[in-house]
């Protein structure tokens, strides 16, 4: 991965991110965006969410996706860059089998 694009996948990290805590309200819900991948074109980028109660992700997913050109508007007016990435929430699969893999260690300690 070149620098530029680490540095754009940062930067949308923190954008989104903000974006997110400022203008949704998922009360009870820990919703977290856990990294970003943009491509090597510019052209798109994955962010990857996770959300606690996993029960809640597909509702949590269906608000962000129905209010994806807003999130879209606001990276567009506040990044001075151009091609700025389309943006694309996506779940964050590896958190939910990190938890699996844990509860699996846990339930071999305790026996």
């Amino acid at each position: 991965m070149t620098n530029r694009i680490e540095k754009v996948n940062s930067l949308l990290e923190h954008e989104i991110g903000s974006i997110i805590l400022k203008s949704f309200d998922f009360t009870g819900l820990l919703v977290t965006l856990t990294h970003v991948e943009t491509t090597g074109n510019l052209i798109e980028a994955k962010a990857y969410i996770s959300v606690m109660p996993e029960e809640k992700l597909e509702h949590v997913m269906s608000v962000l996706n129905k209010a994806i050109y807003s999130v879209q508007k606001e990276i567009n007016r506040k990044l001075n860059m151009r091609p700025i990435p389309k943006i694309i929430f996506a779940k964050d699969e590896q958190i939910v089998e990190a938890a699996k893999v844990e509860n699996l260690l846990n339930k071999l300690k305790k026996e």
